[in-house]
């Protein structure tokens, strides 16, 4: 007669002793209907014996509901015998009883330390890594204009440069007002108070202009890279580029280096324009003329001054870009994943723009430039 297959049937009990005895088949579908049943019985009562001698067959599920009981027990402190496992499935059953893990220790200070300098440094080495990588295609994109994806570059120019004129215009001229509003008041003490055309202009040429166009861009246009690469990486819309041979970072990286590279610029040359007329709107509304005023800023500012600026600009312009698309192309999975990125994005741009710019100051002071 031909073998039937036994049906999955366990049952748990507790007899009046407080043994807890288990009976039948122990295999996956057996311990589905009492693994629960189980456990609350143990935690209800009072049990430091299990009794198997019921039990006709035993995989590893079943072994898996003891060892189960069994860590609950050590974890209450009690002590707890299994009785009637035949020696065949007795193998199976580890002959130490599973231990509990250790408590984490909460890290030192000196712990959490080195985690952050190593995943800096590894930050750091990743952003080098992409930066000469991106570098060496650019060029060779640039060698060939054909390959440059000329209406993706034009949408970026549009949407990168001239939807943010209005915001930049408001920044570039508040800024101006407020540096003439600043500097009237030390210089009048001193009867120079016509030299805040020359401290309102040379600030904006040469720091405040490329350095709140850059971080403008960073909040507005670095993050917009960082949430539409994210995206695409969640939707795994890279994975379908890689798959057709198409290298995500020649198809939208460099389109968005190049726009940035043209876009920030202008946009520093116009913060520039707007916030010298608002330092002007300022001094002139304090009794000084326009003509005093045009006389005094021409005297003071050279093609150094306007040189300067435009050259922080272009590495202004490459970091902020590059920096989006790098958190963008960093994106892990998950739902909170793509607000990180752009996160980091903002982070990482506005803390490079400031130590590029504290180098270029330097440099430019060594130099006397």
């Amino acid at each position: 007669m031909p073998n039937q297959q036994q049906t999955s049937i366990s049952r748990v009990s507790i007899d009046p002793n407080g043994v807890l005895k288990l009976e039948g088949r122990l295999d996956a579908e057996g311990i589905s209907n009492i693994w629960f049943d189980s456990n609350n019985l143990f935690k209800t009562h009072n049990v430091s014996i299990i009794d198997v001698h019921g039990v006709d067959y035993c995989d590893s599920s079943g072994i898996a509901l003891l060892m189960s009981v069994q860590k609950d027990a050590k974890r209450r402190g009690v002590e707890l015998k299994i009785q009637g496992l035949s020696p065949q499935f007795q193998i199976l059953l580890p002959t130490t009883t599973p231990q509990e893990d250790p408590p984490r220790l909460p890290a030192s200070l000196s712990e959490k330390v080195g985690r952050e300098t190593v995943a800096v440094l590894q930050d750091l080495q990743a952003q080098i890594s992409f930066g000469g990588e991106l570098f060496i295609t650019l060029l060779l994109t640039l060698s060939h204009p054909s390959r440059i994806r000329w209406k993706s570059f034009c949408n970026v120019f549009e949407v990168m440069g001239l939807y943010a004129l209005p915001i930049i215009g408001l920044v570039g001229f508040l800024t101006g007002c407020i540096l003439a509003f600043q500097a009237l008041a030390p210089l009048r003490q001193f009867g120079v108070d016509i030299f805040a055309v020359n401290l309102t202009a040379l600030a904006l040429l040469r720091e405040l202009g490329p350095i709140m166009t850059a971080i403008v861009l960073a909040g507005r246009s670095g993050s917009a890279f960082a949430a539409e690469i994210g995206t695409m990486k969640v939707n795994q819309e890279l994975d379908a580029l890689v798959t057709m041979g198409i290298a995500p970072l020649r198809f939208l990286v460099v389109p968005r280096i190049i726009a940035a590279l043209v876009v920030t610029p202008l946009l520093t040359i116009y913060m520039d324009a707007i916030g010298v007329a608002g330092g002007f709107l300022v001094l002139m509304s304090m009794g000084f003329p326009f003509a005093a005023l045009l006389t005094q800023l021409l005297g003071a500012i050279n093609i150094n001054d306007i040189l300067g600026g435009i050259v922080k600009s272009f590495f202004f312009g490459f970091l902020v870009s590059s920096i989006g698309c790098l958190r963008g192309l960093q994106t892990s999975k998950g739902a909170a994943a793509v607000g990180t990125s752009t996160t980091r994005s903002v982070v990482s741009s506005v803390v490079l723009i400031v130590v590029v710019d504290a180098i270029f100051s330097a440099v430019f002071y060594a130099l006397k430039f």
